[in-house]
């Protein structure tokens, strides 16, 4: 639940830029991110990104223990928000880059490289008070060619963002503690020396 409200262009500039400080395999930077305000062609996206999506739900791709997981979390195919966001912003993965004769360059743990840049831009954007969320319609191919990306890059995630709408609803979910997502292994006091 997004509101319309305008989102300055270097608000995204700087979140791109923040994201782009991530560590990468053999620091190759195997990531691009494309950021779309234009309203038709964030309705393209969303006409396709709905299709895919009512395939997933309605369609036989999603099995029903994965339907009833999404459930409480009240998700279905319709994605209005794409239509309502400021912004779109897409991030590809470079599966390979290209040397200067055109012959294709081997990129290291990009698709985990690509991860990290994508966790720094989403924080980045609730920094600046702006919401986001990860949205992956499967299968994403569609993405890359409405926004004419070269072979070499595959669709990661489409983050829609912008402030939250004033009668945003969040689902009331709750995370796990930490013990039970970590796991802390001190030194003893006498193994610490002098």
């Amino acid at each position: 639940m997004f509101s319309s409200e305008p989102v300055p262009r270097r608000a995204i500039e700087l979140a791109i830029a923040a994201a782009s400080t991530a560590p990468s395999g053999a620091h190759q930077q195997p990531w691009t991110f494309v950021a779309i305000s234009d309203p038709a062609l964030k309705h393209r996206i969303r006409l396709a990104a709905e299709e895919e999506e009512r395939q997933s739900y309605e369609g036989g791709r999603m099995p029903a223990e994965w339907l009833a997981a999404l459930e409480p979390i009240g998700t279905d195919w319709h994605k209005d928000f794409l239509d309502d966001v400021p912004w779109i912003v897409v991030l590809f993965e470079q599966v390979h880059g290209t040397f200067a004769d055109g012959s294709p360059k081997k990129h290291y743990y990009a698709r985990e490289s690509v991860g990290i840049a994508c966790g720094m831009f989403i924080s980045a954007i609730h920094r600046m008070g702006l919401a986001t969320l990860t949205h992956t319609p499967s299968p994403m191919g569609f993405l890359r060619e409405i926004l004419d990306r070269p072979a070499n890059e595959r669709p990661f995630v489409l983050l829609p963002v912008g402030y939250p709408a004033l009668d945003a609803e969040v689902p009331d979910l709750t995370r796990k503690p930490l013990d039970e997502v970590a796991i802390i292994i001190e030194a003893r006091p006498e193994d610490q020396g002098t």
